[in-house]
Protein backbone atom coordinates (compact mmCIF):
# COMPACT_ATOMS: atom_id res chain seq x y z
CA UNK A 1 0.00 0.00 0.00
CA UNK A 2 1.30 3.44 -0.87
CA UNK A 3 2.12 5.96 1.81
CA UNK A 4 1.29 9.63 1.39
CA UNK A 5 3.12 12.58 2.91
CA UNK A 6 0.42 15.04 3.91
CA UNK A 7 0.16 18.30 5.79
CA UNK A 8 -2.83 18.93 8.03
CA UNK A 9 -3.48 22.29 9.62
CA UNK A 10 -5.21 21.32 12.84
CA UNK A 11 -6.40 23.98 15.27
CA UNK A 12 -4.09 26.47 13.56
CA UNK A 13 -0.97 24.30 13.76
CA UNK A 14 0.62 22.45 10.83
CA UNK A 15 1.29 18.74 11.18
CA UNK A 16 3.24 16.78 8.58
CA UNK A 17 2.46 13.08 8.67
CA UNK A 18 3.01 10.07 6.47
CA UNK A 19 -0.09 7.93 6.16
CA UNK A 20 -1.08 4.78 4.27
CA UNK A 21 -3.79 5.40 1.67
CA UNK A 22 -6.40 3.71 3.88
CA UNK A 23 -5.57 5.57 7.13
CA UNK A 24 -8.59 7.33 8.60
CA UNK A 25 -8.47 10.92 9.78
CA UNK A 26 -9.79 9.88 13.20
CA UNK A 27 -6.87 7.50 13.66
CA UNK A 28 -4.37 10.18 12.66
CA UNK A 29 -5.92 12.63 15.12
CA UNK A 30 -6.22 10.25 18.06
CA UNK A 31 -3.31 7.87 17.62
CA UNK A 32 -0.67 9.73 15.65
CA UNK A 33 -1.21 13.26 16.98
CA UNK A 34 -2.66 12.41 20.44
CA UNK A 35 -5.70 14.67 19.90
CA UNK A 36 -8.08 12.52 21.88
CA UNK A 37 -10.85 15.13 22.15
CA UNK A 38 -12.18 13.67 18.89
CA UNK A 39 -13.97 10.50 19.95
CA UNK A 40 -14.42 7.11 18.33
CA UNK A 41 -18.05 6.05 18.51
CA UNK A 42 -19.51 3.85 15.82
CA UNK A 43 -16.83 3.75 13.13
CA UNK A 44 -19.48 4.13 10.43
CA UNK A 45 -20.29 7.86 10.48
CA UNK A 46 -23.63 7.36 12.21
CA UNK A 47 -23.13 8.74 15.74
CA UNK A 48 -21.23 12.02 15.27
CA UNK A 49 -18.75 11.48 18.13
CA UNK A 50 -15.87 11.92 15.67
CA UNK A 51 -17.14 15.18 14.16
CA UNK A 52 -14.54 17.76 13.15
CA UNK A 53 -14.83 20.97 11.14
CA UNK A 54 -13.04 21.33 7.81
CA UNK A 55 -12.19 24.72 6.33
CA UNK A 56 -13.87 26.49 9.22
CA UNK A 57 -17.45 25.31 8.98
CA UNK A 58 -18.06 22.04 7.13
CA UNK A 59 -18.67 19.26 9.64
CA UNK A 60 -17.49 15.78 8.72
CA UNK A 61 -17.21 12.41 10.42
CA UNK A 62 -13.51 11.73 10.75
CA UNK A 63 -14.10 7.99 11.25
CA UNK A 64 -15.06 7.59 7.59
CA UNK A 65 -12.73 10.19 6.07
CA UNK A 66 -9.41 9.15 4.61
CA UNK A 67 -6.61 11.27 6.06
CA UNK A 68 -4.92 11.63 2.66
CA UNK A 69 -8.00 13.44 1.32
CA UNK A 70 -7.45 16.15 3.92
CA UNK A 71 -3.97 17.10 2.72
CA UNK A 72 -3.58 20.87 2.95
CA UNK A 73 -6.96 21.33 4.59
CA UNK A 74 -7.70 23.23 7.78
CA UNK A 75 -9.28 21.07 10.47
CA UNK A 76 -10.79 22.19 13.77
CA UNK A 77 -11.36 19.87 16.70
CA UNK A 78 -13.28 20.84 19.83
CA UNK A 79 -10.00 21.87 21.49
CA UNK A 80 -9.39 24.31 18.65
CA UNK A 81 -12.47 26.37 19.50
CA UNK A 82 -10.85 27.80 22.61
CA UNK A 83 -9.03 31.06 21.87
CA UNK A 84 -6.59 32.75 24.25
CA UNK A 85 -7.90 30.76 27.20
CA UNK A 86 -11.52 31.67 26.46
CA UNK A 87 -14.11 29.06 25.62
CA UNK A 88 -16.18 29.44 22.48
CA UNK A 89 -19.74 30.71 23.19
CA UNK A 90 -21.11 27.29 22.24
CA UNK A 91 -18.84 25.60 24.77
CA UNK A 92 -19.91 28.14 27.41
CA UNK A 93 -23.59 27.56 26.66
CA UNK A 94 -23.23 23.78 26.95
CA UNK A 95 -21.68 24.26 30.39
CA UNK A 96 -24.21 26.91 31.49
CA UNK A 97 -27.18 24.77 30.45
CA UNK A 98 -25.79 21.57 32.01
CA UNK A 99 -25.88 19.89 28.62
CA UNK A 100 -22.85 17.76 29.48
CA UNK A 101 -23.39 14.48 31.28
CA UNK A 102 -20.92 11.72 30.44
CA UNK A 103 -19.30 14.10 27.93
CA UNK A 104 -18.54 11.55 25.25
CA UNK A 105 -20.75 13.09 22.56
CA UNK A 106 -20.06 16.70 23.52
CA UNK A 107 -17.05 17.49 21.30
CA UNK A 108 -19.03 16.38 18.25
CA UNK A 109 -22.22 18.11 19.43
CA UNK A 110 -20.35 21.36 20.03
CA UNK A 111 -18.71 21.30 16.60
CA UNK A 112 -21.98 20.42 14.88
CA UNK A 113 -23.60 23.34 16.75
CA UNK A 114 -20.87 25.75 15.67
CA UNK A 115 -21.41 24.66 12.06
CA UNK A 116 -25.20 24.92 12.37
CA UNK A 117 -25.14 28.39 13.93
CA UNK A 118 -22.78 29.65 11.25
CA UNK A 119 -25.32 28.60 8.63
CA UNK A 120 -28.41 29.58 10.64
CA UNK A 121 -27.68 32.00 13.51
CA UNK A 122 -31.23 31.94 14.89
CA UNK A 123 -32.66 28.43 14.49
CA UNK A 124 -36.02 27.31 15.78
CA UNK A 125 -36.19 24.32 18.13
CA UNK A 126 -37.24 22.14 15.19
CA UNK A 127 -34.29 23.40 13.12
CA UNK A 128 -31.93 22.69 16.03
CA UNK A 129 -33.20 19.15 16.42
CA UNK A 130 -32.93 18.60 12.68
CA UNK A 131 -29.47 20.19 12.61
CA UNK A 132 -28.19 17.87 15.32
CA UNK A 133 -29.37 14.75 13.50
CA UNK A 134 -26.49 12.35 13.11
CA UNK A 135 -25.01 13.26 16.49
CA UNK A 136 -26.20 10.83 19.13
CA UNK A 137 -26.35 11.38 22.87
CA UNK A 138 -27.25 8.49 25.10
CA UNK A 139 -27.45 10.46 28.36
CA UNK A 140 -29.28 13.76 28.12
CA UNK A 141 -32.41 13.14 26.10
CA UNK A 142 -31.37 16.22 24.07
CA UNK A 143 -33.51 18.74 26.00
CA UNK A 144 -30.53 20.41 27.67
CA UNK A 145 -28.52 20.23 24.45
CA UNK A 146 -31.29 22.04 22.58
CA UNK A 147 -31.41 24.68 25.33
CA UNK A 148 -27.63 25.06 25.07
CA UNK A 149 -27.86 25.62 21.31
CA UNK A 150 -30.59 28.22 21.85
CA UNK A 151 -28.47 29.98 24.47
CA UNK A 152 -25.38 29.88 22.22
CA UNK A 153 -27.45 31.42 19.43
CA UNK A 154 -28.45 34.28 21.73
CA UNK A 155 -24.90 34.79 23.01
CA UNK A 156 -23.44 34.84 19.51
CA UNK A 157 -26.12 37.31 18.39
CA UNK A 158 -25.27 39.52 21.36
CA UNK A 159 -28.75 39.26 22.84
CA UNK A 160 -28.38 36.88 25.75
CA UNK A 161 -31.43 36.96 27.96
Amino acid sequence: MNNHDITLKINGEEHKVTVPANRLLLDVLREDLQMTETKYGCGTGECGACTVLVEGNKNICSCVTLAATMDGREITTAAGLEKDGELHPVQEAFIDEFAVQCGYCIPGMVLKTVSMLTENPNPTEEEIRHGLEGNMCRCTGYTKIVKAVQKASQIMAGSES
